[in-house]
């Protein structure tokens, strides 16, 4: 067995791995780098190229492990591509929604790589996208190559978001598991990941969380009544409440819990503000609820909530006073993204808030923004320059991704002889590589680099 690390940075980024087992090849994720552009956000299949790859396997929907997915299957035209079934039902709709963005970053940026890909590519390479039930082994490899034993897969539910999967390969002689996205606590919607009965031999594991210690007496109930607090301050001197969420995971998880506190008379009733693609992702956790394990399996966002899709015109000429709330993409405050627009508009006025709850790489304007001091310039992104945040600002731990000590725990569970660290900042995976190697003495470590294998 080797690994290959295809993500073009050493931070999160756009995750891909490369997997040889028993001679044959597979591709873990096909993500795109979020801070960076065209074709520097890319993984580094120039790497992998001249390789016989049979298949690729996506763990979730989310742009760092799918966006690149069309121009992966330009180097590889014959492999096919497996997922969840719940993946399945929404992985169209995510690449279309990624050349539509990447149509206009294009005419708005001038940025000449884009689109990577087309509207009529992604429709060409739908026929090869298989979805499959979690707990549902099966062969990947191409048959006329498969040996006299062919390595299996299978997914495993990850509580991240709608489709994530923990994926395990099992060869003649190792067995792998990559956890991509993973998050163990129940969410407001989603029941927590359920890897109880993985064993492997060689573990890949996200480390995002590996730099945030979590307080002995954090719980996500007193997030959320914090949180209930901070929106009713608001509403009450007539601001506007921003929640950027990245439409997928996030922004359903949001409207359930703003859906609950409007049922139970804790924030009064009101419409709530969302983009299309959070709308569209809306109705898929809606029309799916019987196939997820989550909580709250008759509550439909669409029914429970006044939503009211914002377009680009609409809000440019909305006003922000009056208490309105709006869940809007996306999650990183990209530049031409609704969410920037509006952040830009609402940080130096002191009725309103912009809440995060979700992870914001610190280099992108969400990033930059939760970093800034009250009262004082600092640089937001290239088109709006430098801002005055006076607007109030504050951040809420209800994140989709596993606390650092659940995944440590999750490494003796697992009992790999090796654990392999990615999908983390530089600080997030010394902190796993320290903590492993004590607490479980003897395993190999390894924090492959851009374009680094390691070998079994």
């Amino acid at each position: 067995m080797e690994i290959l690390n295809l993500n073009p940075r050493h931070e999160i980024g756009a995750s891909a791995w490369f997997v040889e087992v028993d001679g044959h090849h597979l591709l873990l994720d096909a993500g795109t780098h979020p801070k960076l552009e065209g074709r520097e956000a890319l993984p580094l299949y120039n790497l992998i190229k001249d390789e016989d790859l049979e298949a690729v396997a996506l763990t979730h929907c989310h742009f760092d492990h799918v966006g690149s997915l069309p121009v992966a299957l330009q180097y590889f035209p014959h492999a096919n591509v497996f997922m969840s079934e719940l993946s399945y039902f929404i992985v169209e709709r995510v690449l279309h929604n990624s050349v539509n963005v990447m149509t206009r970053q294009r005419e708005e940026a001038g940025i000449k790589d884009y689109p990577l890909y087309r509207h009529d590519e992604v429709d060409e390479i739908a026929p090869l996208f298989q979805g499959y039930k979690y707990g549902q082994e099966f062969h990947w490899t191409n048959p006329h190559k498969a040996r006299e034993i062919a390595p299996t897969m299978e997914f495993f539910d990850a509580g991240h978001a709608l489709g994530s999967a923990g994926t395990i390969i099992r060869g003649r002689d190792h067995t792998m598991f990559y956890t991509g996205d993973v998050c163990f606590r129940d969410q407001t919607l989603l029941k927590g990941a359920r890897f109880e009965d993985v064993k492997a031999d060689v573990l890949i594991m996200e480390t995002t969380r590996g730099a945030r210690e979590v307080p002995a007496s954090w719980t996500r109930e007193q997030e959320v009544e914090r949180l209930t607090q901070s929106i009713n301050r608001v509403l009450q001197r007539k601001g506007s409440v921003l929640i950027p969420s990245f439409a997928l995971g996030r922004t359903q998880e949001m409207l359930a819990l703003l859906a609950l506190l409007m049922k139970s008379g804790e924030l009064k009733k009101r419409p709530i503000y969302i983009g299309g693609l959070g709308r569209v992702f809306t109705e898929i956790y809606d029309l799916e609820a019987h196939r997820i394990h989550r909580h709250h399996s008759n509550l439909r966002l669409t029914e429970a909530l006044n939503l009211i899709v914002l377009g680009k015109n609409e809000l440019e000429k909305m006003k922000l006073g009056g208490g309105r709330i709006f869940v809007i993409t996306a999650g990183m405050m990209n530049e031409n993204t609704a969410a920037h627009d509006l952040a830009v508009r609402m940080a130096n006025d002191e009725k309103q808030a912009i809440f995060f709850v979700g992870y914001a790489d610190p280099d992108t304007p969400a990033g930059r923004l939760r970093k800034a001091p009250r009262g004082e310039p600092f640089f937001f992104s290239q088109s709006a320059g430098e801002l005055v945040r006076n607007c109030e600002m504050e951040e809420f731990d209800l994140t989709a991704h596993a606390n650092r000590d659940e995944l440590l725990e999750f490494v003796g569970q697992v009992d790999p002889e090796t654990v392999i660290l990615g999908h983390g900042d530089q600080e997030a995976r010394s902190w796993f590589h320290e903590q492993i190697a004590a607490r479980y003495p003897g395993k190999r470590i390894c924090e492959p680099g851009p374009g680094e294998r390691v070998k079994l």
